[in-house]
């Protein structure tokens, strides 16, 4: 018996942050119509953490006063790495949203995803999930979707 091995076809982009490399991961794959976005955060071109949470001794944040900053910036890392698939967020169908506080995300996901997605109805399956702790200690909040693309048609 012969087996052929067909490999997916990938397009992977990233976004040239220490971690990237760290850890062995691309930003997001595109696989057909498909694309896969890794869990995004709050930061700059420089890998920099927009709006950090103040830390406490431990090295816990202290509050979450900057979930709807952090938020935002995530949004818009999410809507500059799907650019680079000629996707926008009206391509994201599902999104899963990693907190530290589900009570502040909440609070804040209601006015900050209304507003990225331009609409007061989202079509999007959307995840908020409780988790103890993210990569970072100042970071308050990690975004993953799935967007698909329309499929081309024929000329």
């Amino acid at each position: 018996m012969t087996t052929q091995s067909n490999p997916l076809e990938k397009k992977t982009a990233y976004w040239g942050v220490p971690w990237e490399d760290a850890y062995g991961y691309a930003q997001a794959v595109q696989v057909g119509n498909d694309i896969y976005v890794s869990g995004q955060l709050n930061h700059d071109k420089d890998g920099n953490l927009i709006a950090p949470a103040e830390l406490d001794d431990q090295g816990k944040p202290r509050n979450f006063s900057t979930m709807e900053a952090q938020m935002r910036a995530t949004y818009e890392n999410l809507a500059a790495l799907l650019g680079k698939f000629g996707a926008t967020l009206d391509n994201v169908v599902e999104e899963t949203l990693y907190v530290l506080d589900v009570d502040a995300a909440f609070a804040a996901a209601g006015k900050v995803r209304k507003a990225v997605y331009g609409t007061d109805r989202p079509q999007v399956a959307s995840n908020l999930i409780g988790v103890s702790r993210l990569a970072m200690p100042a970071q308050l909040i990690e975004i993953a979707c799935k967007a698909v693309l329309r499929p081309r048609t024929a000329v």
